[in-house]
């Protein structure tokens, strides 16, 4: 047989395809299918579904700026917070041009919920008792159905 295979090029180099011949992979679900969201995005969904939920009672609520982090830092030396309570949320004050911000943390609530359902609702409760620390009212006042599941 004359039909010799040429030598590998020496050093990786792009694959073709797959080694049983089927070609190469292609994503699981289509980026509009729920599927391809990952658990940082949906849990972003989350904080955003609740916090459209908020501005329609509180319109000034446009001026916060609402993020999720993934942990809280710790602050410089520790005092942060204690090994016996891992916040679920935080503010910062609105200061020198910046607007105030609502921070709620994805890994510590994720980790304290079971399933989407529970997690929604903790996400709900956490962005109304910080909106409300933000407002200086009570949690009841900023959402009635506060606290009734």
């Amino acid at each position: 047989m004359d039909n010799r295979v040429p030598p590998r090029a020496a050093g990786p180099g792009p694959r073709r395809r797959d080694r049983h011949g089927r070609g190469m992979r292609g994503p699981i679900a289509p980026p509009q299918v729920p599927l391809a969201a990952s658990r940082a995005e949906a849990f972003a969904d989350l904080v955003q579904d609740s916090v459209e939920r908020l501005e329609r009672r509180w319109p000034q609520l446009a001026e916060i700026d609402f993020l999720v982090l993934e942990v809280p830092a710790l602050d410089g030396g520790g005092r942060g917070w204690s090994d016996d309570t891992v916040p679920l949320g935080g503010t910062v004050a609105a200061r020198e041009g910046r607007p105030a911000r609502v921070v709620v943390y994805r890994r510590p609530v994720e980790i304290r919920t079971k399933g989407r359902d529970e997690r929604a609702a903790l996400v709900h409760e956490v962005v109304v008792e910080q909106v409300a620390e933000l407002l200086g009212l009570t949690p009841e006042t900023v959402d009635p159905r506060y606290g009734e599941d």
